[in-house]
């Protein structure tokens, strides 16, 4: 959990860079991205001496060369460890000339990371900006990763309450609960195919970290784990290099982020690949049949990007794969062909687990339209028997555009510090969502549909058209109301009348 102090250094960082001119908050988190991952290779780079000095034998491996680049300025000055310590002119001079060229053009650590720097632009506009930030991330401990990893997600928060850049991130509480609730092993193969600042395999490999730390101890499991479980897809470059750098700082080697158009491009080489898919793609609306994958429209024809994305998620997950996605509500009760074909494949074809209402101020300021979390299996085989569904209706937070937490910031989120009082499940449902989840095969099954959750069964929904809406299924208690006998309110009825003739009577006598 970072300091008050560490969050007061960052605001002043961020509010130096709008009062310096930039303005737009992705390029503002560029810029720090590009920072850490120069201090990143110092790290490496003075790892590798140190590991030298040690065995007495020349350096393996060389992130800065020996000698000069071209403009005649020594590789060693180029190094974090090194500029840092220049004043501001000169700093800004060696950054911008010849620490940004190196790296645009080295091979970079073999990483996912130095990939997406290759295009890396340097627009912080004056030496004092760039002292000023070089110094505050100097005295981030980069030893620890929960600190570096806080510090990147502060920063990242505040790409989502600068307002048009937030489509970019999902709330870090319902991400964490949608990881709760699929409970990553340490042998799944995790991809978000929409991944922007890869949020959801952050909050997986924390997930790992937290609950499964055996995996460390074995070599083939950690291997997996820092080159073959995680996998994200995005078509911004500038995302790219954010999210590769949040995996980073949140201790993954080399993660595979790579630049693909999710809905646009064959998937035969990921096809049935993934064991996991946590997500929350974007929904623009409609593409033309000419962009759009054919292996995608082979499962659904359609034009709704929503109803494509779903189509990729059956194609990339393997026979027995899980996927916990957010989706708009259209998708559930959409009355197209293309929306109930979808909805039937899931639900007869693959085993459809749980449908999860969420309160529509979720995704405010920058959405207001209401979404759930589908969770589903793919079988081939369907499987499905009941279907779980929960009314989410507070999630710890306002659901205005201000989006302020609504309790002490240990109860919030799905695994608060002590169990919340009534009062308090009133404004932070998701430790009962996760509670009653795992409750689903059991004393779920038994909860009338008058409760915040309940299981529909199969034969009901097919019933339906295959619609998959909360509303279709919930069913609403009427307060009883006790009616009086009605001798007893005739005679009351009368008693008032008389009332009302007596006032009257008086008011005449006052005002004759």
């Amino acid at each position: 959990m970072l300091t008050g102090e560490l969050r007061s250094q960052v605001d002043a960082i961020w509010n130096a860079f709008w009062s310096g001119g930039i303005a737009n908050p992705i390029e503002v988190m560029e810029q720090i991205t590009y920072l850490l991952f120069l201090r990143r290779l110092d790290d490496l780079h003075t790892l590798e001496e140190n590991k030298s000095l040690r065995l007495g034998a020349p350096m393996e491996r060389r992130i800065y060369p020996e000698g000069a680049d071209a403009r005649g300025r020594a590789y060693d000055e180029q190094r974090w460890s090194r500029f840092k310590h220049f004043a501001p002119a000169d700093m800004f001079s060696v950054v911008g000339e010849h620490v940004f060229p190196f790296l645009r053009s080295m091979g970079g650590d073999g990483s996912t990371y130095a990939h997406h720097m290759k295009d890396a632009r340097f627009t912080i506009p004056t030496p004092a900006l760039l002292a000023k930030v070089v110094d505050m991330l100097d005295r981030v401990p980069m030893d620890d990763r929960d600190t570096k990893g806080d510090l990147y997600e502060y920063m990242l928060s505040k790409i989502a309450s600068a307002g048009q850049n937030g489509q970019f991130r999902t709330p870090r509480h319902i991400i964490r609960l949608m990881v709760e609730m699929m409970e990553p092993t340490p042998q799944d193969t995790i991809c978000d195919p929409a991944s922007g600042t890869c949020g959801f395999l952050v909050a997986a490999g924390e997930y790992l970290r937290e609950n499964r730390k055996e995996l460390f101890r074995d070599a083939a499991q950690r291997e997996h784990f820092h080159h073959g479980m995680f996998h994200g897809y995005d078509f911004d470059n500038t995302m790219l290099r954010i999210g590769s750098m949040n995996m980073a700082l949140h201790g993954v080697d080399n993660p595979d982020i790579r630049y693909k158009d999710s809905l646009a491009q064959s998937h035969a080489g990921d096809e049935e690949a993934y064991s996991l898919i946590l997500a929350n793609p974007p929904f623009a609306g409609s593409l033309d049949y000419e962009n759009t994958a054919k292996d995608l429209l082979a499962i659904v024809k359609t034009k709704k990007t929503e109803l494509l994305f779903l189509a990729l998620f059956l194609r990339l997950l393997k026979p027995g794969g899980r996927a916990a996605v957010v989706v708009p509500d259209g998708v559930l009760f959409g009355s197209s062909k293309a929306h109930k074909e979808l909805r039937r494949m899931i639900v007869e074809e693959q085993k459809l687990e749980a449908v999860i209402s969420l309160p529509s101020g979720v995704f405010k300021p920058y959405a207001g339209v209401s979404c759930a979390i589908v969770v589903f299996t793919k079988t081939n085989s369907g499987g499905t028997d009941t279907v779980w569904f929960y009314d989410m209706k507070a999630d710890g937070w306002s659901l205005d555009d201000k989006r302020q937490p609504l309790l002490a910031e240990e109860q919030l989120g799905a695994n608060p510090a002590q169990p919340l009082s009534d009062a308090e499940h009133a404004k932070n449902n998701l430790p009962d969502v996760l509670a009653r989840w795992r409750e689903r095969d059991h004393g779920e099954l038994a909860r009338e549909r008058t409760d915040a959750s309940f299981c529909v069964p199969k034969g009901d929904i097919e019933g339906n058209d295959y619609d998959l809406s909360i509303n279709r299924y919930k069913e609403v208690v009427h307060a009883a109301s006790e009616h009086l006998p009605p001798l007893e309110i005739l005679a009351n009825l009368k008693a008032l009348e008389a009332e009302i003739q007596a006032g009257m009577d008086a008011l005449e006598g006052m005002l004759s």
